[in-house]
């Protein structure tokens, strides 16, 4: 059944309720309001954008069921039920209203005393007597239950009216009253309980006890305006990281919504969302502060003037936001390699050498090298183009002026692809929602063609198991559903690391995941799973834009393109976008893509090999030292100057407490040494 039936299904039936309650016919009123209970249900799920539209126009749910209500007591007025019996009914359906009613206002309140000023992940607040959320059935969706009550009052009425005796109406009555009762005083006793929650004072006592146990010396802090999975990646990547260091971590969000797409992690995670309430953590011991992000709330972080702020960027590339005018707030900058120094020395933001600082991508580990892939039947292709930007200033994406032909072209090529999109992809732009639409059913078509229903029939053998991992990764990740309080009652410390099971989960993913879907079918690529990285191991070659995708696959030193959308001159093209030295570049009409193919088809012919492994120590720096140790070293270097100059501070703050003897005139002093009244 199509959305736009049960459109006209629902609007048949509420035109029809009052029809047939004008006539009279009991049957066919009947019909019409089992009808519009079904549809108005259907409707919620399939087309809750039009249930929004419904309810900006005031014909939200509450409205229709009261206006079903109201026919139904019209029908009985007309068919000359008792007196008695329409009395009831009306005080039955008006105080089941009422109750509706009551019972919103006391969910609302429950729901605003169990938001607390903070949100925490691993750190142990057991001490404070938080009570249970309460339970989903009263709790999550709990208008739509309530409304539904009526429906044993409509029925016993129905048959009443329809069989002449007053005894179905009355037992209806009972049951409709009987329910919505018993749940208001079942959520009554949940407000009762929830009176007991912990106080603002209580809660940030209890957090900074544990802070002070912990002593965190670095943070890692993250704030965004639209927190969605589409932007936690830039915390996610260097979890791992931090989890190496030799000095205690903590991070620090600023969004609620943040915890529900933080990956797995020991450290502790602490969400604050107000700047005051971000003043009382005691975070006294932190001497180094890295943001992976720019955003207007690290303000209220900046302004620990006794710690050293560092901005790591969340990738490396030739984006204006890699060399932001808006780094120069921060003690240091960090980049990956001599390419991220140049990068802000060039663009002239009156950023000092020496505030920037080569540490490496520590993240790139799992990346294989080229030495190590083992190319398959078919060539494999990863097509991963960046999103259109926050303004046409910063649009670098392929996908709008050359993506449908590219991959019309690699198909055409007998190429297997991968398509991964950047997780904003058509947010802006709905050209760039449009292309993308159209390259997935392009890879659709394509995979049917192939005749891949043995590898589809062989993915979806494992996709329980796939489901399972899943789950089990999520449950490592401490991912907890509820509210702050529920989050707040379930955070423990870790009883385990728990990194060797993720990482086993993880490889067990990828691959079955692999493995099932075959060596020649295409794969759109938007989930969690697989990886970026774990993409990047697959292909043979990757195509993208500008991005720092680029950069980092270049570690792999594999092949791999960047598209010339505008079809600039190649030097000057070279010249402006550093990761270009080691690619091989792609026109818009792709008319070079058949013979940059041919590096992967024919190994030998890869003029560009060279370049790569030049350019690769330029933009991510040195194998040796790892990018771990360099990173580390790094960290521990900026604590102990932070360290220094506190030291440094304090003891400047001592002496001038004291008065310099030398400096003071006798005479002076023998005034200061008399008693008070006496001087003068």
């Amino acid at each position: 059944m199509t959305d736009l039936l049960l459109v006209f299904l629902l609007a048949a039936t509420f035109v029809a309720l009052p029809v047939f309650a004008l006539m009279p016919s009991v049957r066919w009123f009947a019909v019409a309001s089992v009808v519009s209970y079904a549809v108005d249900e259907a409707l919620h799920s399939r087309a809750p954008g039009f249930i929004r539209r419904l309810t900006a126009l005031q014909l939200n749910r509450t409205m229709r069921f009261a206006l079903r209500t109201t026919m139904l007591l019209a029908l009985a007025g007309r068919i000359g039920v008792s007196h008695r019996v329409l009395a009831v009914a009306v005080a039955v359906f008006g105080a089941h209203f009422a109750l509706v009613m009551l019972y919103s206002a006391v969910h609302h309140a429950i729901r605003r005393r169990r938001v607390l000023p903070l949100v925490v992940r691993n750190l142990d607040l057991s001490a404070l007597d938080v009570p249970r959320q309460p339970p989903a059935i009263l709790f999550r969706r709990y208008l739509r239950k309530l409304l539904h009550f009526d429906i044993p009052a409509h029925a016993g009425l129905l048959v009443a009216l329809a069989t002449g005796t007053r005894y179905p109406a009355y037992a209806g009555f009972a049951v409709t009253a009987a329910l919505s009762v018993t749940a208001m005083l079942a959520l009554l006793d949940q407000y009762r309980r929830v009176r007991r929650m912990p106080g603002k004072e209580e809660v940030f006592a209890e957090v900074n006890r544990q802070l002070a146990a912990y002593r965190p010396e670095v943070a890692l802090y993250f704030s965004f305006a639209s927190v969605s999975r589409n932007f936690m990646y830039q915390v996610n990547m260097w979890i791992e990281t931090l989890e190496q260091l030799d000095l205690r971590p903590v991070i620090v969000l600023r969004e609620r919504a943040s915890f529900r797409y933080l990956s797995r992690t020991r450290l502790p995670v602490i969400c604050v969302p107000r700047a005051d309430d971000l003043a009382e953590l005691e975070l006294s011991d932190v001497r180094v502060v890295l943001y992976p992000g720019n955003a207007g709330k690290n303000v209220h972080m900046l302004r620990v003037a006794e710690a050293k702020h560092v901005f790591i960027g969340h990738g490396d590339s030739d984006k204006l936001a890699s060399s932001n005018r808006v780094s120069k707030v921060y003690d240091e900058i960090w980049v990956a390699g001599r390419a991220g120094r140049d990068r802000y020395q060039r663009v002239r933001h009156a950023i000092s050498d020496s505030s920037i600082v080569e540490v490496g991508r520590p993240q790139l580990a799992p990346i294989r090298l080229h030495a190590d892939h083992v190319p398959g039947p078919l060539p494999t292709v990863l097509y991963a183009p960046t999103w259109e930007g926050w303004s046409d200033d910063d649009c670098h994406t392929s996908l709008i002026p050359m993506g449908v032909a590219l991959i019309e072209r690699l198909l055409a090529e007998n190429v297997r692809v991968i398509y991964k999109p950047h997780p904003l992809t058509g947010k802006r732009s709905a050209e760039a929602a449009e292309a993308d639409r159209t390259i997935r059913q392009l890879l659709r078509d394509d995979n049917e063609q192939r005749g891949a229903a043995e590898a589809e029939a062989a993915a979806a053998a494992v996709e329980p198991r796939l489901k399972e991992i899943s789950e089990r990764i999520g449950e490592l990740a401490g991912s907890q559903a509820g509210d702050d309080a529920e989050q707040i009652r379930e955070a423990r410390l870790p009883e385990l690391d728990g990194s060797a099971e993720w990482q086993e989960l993880h490889d067990e993913w990828h691959r079955l995941f692999w493995e099932s879907s075959g060596q020649i079918r295409h794969h759109v690529v938007v989930k969690q799973l697989p990886t970026l990285y774990e993409c990047f191991n697959q292909a043979d070659m990757l195509i993208s834009d500008v991005s720092s995708v680029v950069a980092d696959f270049v570690a792999s030193l594999k092949p791999y393109v960047l598209t010339n959308a505008h079809d600039l001159p190649d030097e000057e093209f070279r010249a402006a976008y550093t990761t270009a030295g080691g690619a091989y570049l792609l026109d818009r009409a792709c008319t070079r893509l058949p013979e940059i193919l041919r590096s992967i088809r024919e190994p030998l012919h890869d003029p560009m090999a060279a370049q790569r492994r030049t350019l690769k120590e330029y933009v991510l720096g040195p194998d040796r030292p790892s990018s771990m140790e360099r990173f580390n070293t790094a960290v521990n270097a900026l604590a102990d100057l932070a360290a220094a100059e506190r030291a440094e501070d304090l003891a400047a703050a001592s002496q001038s407490l004291v008065i310099p003897q030398q400096r003071v005139p006798s005479a002076a002093v023998e005034l200061s040494l008399e008693p008070e009244g006496m001087a003068g």
